[in-house]
């Protein structure tokens, strides 16, 4: 399954469901042409043996020379894994192309939520950085001192900040129990959330410690988290319960939205709706910001990444021969 959606997830095609007459004629694809659409199609787009391949009727399309043609993937057994997707078959049978449709009705920042989470910086901002962030990941940590307090602090105003959850459970054994507790300040508190993330970020290899023993760092991360509670003057009864209980529900939706965007790594961050993925230097990650500000309208403040190139200087002139 996961290599049929790898390769089908570059058609974005677009149908749209419902009853409706049919008004325009079609001719079935002989048997032959079938069988050599079905053989390159499984070949091109790495489609696993178990999935059935039918190629529906021909139907005109707006394509000189073409018709438009139905290919559907099948899982027998699991029709919600079945997926039909618009080729284009040449006259003559001897030309398939693929139709590829991109659906841009709506703003890319709008794809990528934000919502319900501790934000750092304008909160009417209108550029947005959503990080999806993992508090044990050693590049998750470079790329939050990237941007705090250097980019938060360049761009001042203009722009907000948003962290979303996604531990890497397989190989960062404390991240789970670190955004359970993030997430339990963050229930009282923006600010104690924001400081206990960068107190993490910046003594990761304290609290994994020499032993790598995940009881003492989970118990670690527990008495930050009270101890942040204590300076944030938080209800500490109501934080004991959080952190107590360990309820990782709202940790595993976070996963859920970054396995719906096909986030494969953190950090992995969107910029109105761009995505940018690993830890990136301040030239790649500040001319994304400026891109999207400019988009906004808004001219990005100057720096040393963004500013124009000196002219060339002319050469000296240089003197004619014989004439001293």
């Amino acid at each position: 399954m996961s290599r049929i959606r790898f390769s089908l997830v570059f058609l974005l095609a677009i149908a749209t469901a419902g009853c409706k007459a049919q008004t325009t004629p079609s001719l079935a694809v002989d048997k032959s042409t079938s069988r050599k659409i079905d053989v390159l199609v499984r070949s091109k787009l790495g489609v696993p043996s178990e999935y059935l391949i039918s190629v529906g009727p021909r139907t005109p399309s707006n394509v000189n020379g073409f018709d438009t043609v139905f290919i559907t993937f099948m899982l027998p057994g699991h029709p919600e894994h079945s997926q039909s997707l618009p080729f284009l078959l040449s006259k003559d049978g001897n030309q398939l192309a693929r139709l590829t449709q991109w659906d841009i009705s709506k703003d890319p920042a709008s794809l990528i939520p934000a919502e319900g989470r501790p934000v750092r910086g304008n909160a009417s901002a209108k550029v947005t950085i959503v990080n999806f962030d993992d508090l044990e990941c050693p590049y998750c940590a470079k790329m939050h001192a990237e941007l705090f307090p250097e980019t938060l602090e360049h761009y001042k105003g203009l722009i907000k900040i948003v962290y979303r959850d996604l531990p890497l459970v397989e190989i960062h054994p404390w991240a789970m129990h670190a955004a359970v507790n993030a997430n339990c300040l963050a229930a009282q508190s923006d600010t104690a959330y924001w400081s206990y993330v960068d107190y993490l970020h910046t003594h990761g290899e304290d609290i994994t410690g020499p032993d790598r023993d995940l009881k003492k760092s989970s118990d670690t991360l527990d008495k930050l988290a009270r101890q942040q509670g204590v300076t944030s003057q938080l209800d500490a009864a109501k934080l004991d319960a959080c952190v107590t209980k360990q309820d990782e529900t709202s940790v595993r939706a976070e996963m859920k939205i970054a396995e719906g965007l096909g986030i494969e790594q953190t950090p992995t961050l969107y910029i109105n709706g761009e995505q940018l993925a690993g830890a990136l230097p301040p030239a790649d990650l500040w001319s994304v910001i400026d891109r999207a500000l400019e988009a906004e309208g808004i001219t990005p403040p100057p720096n040393e990444y963004n500013k124009p190139a000196a002219p060339a200087q002319k050469p000296a002139a240089q003197p004619t021969p014989g004439n001293h």
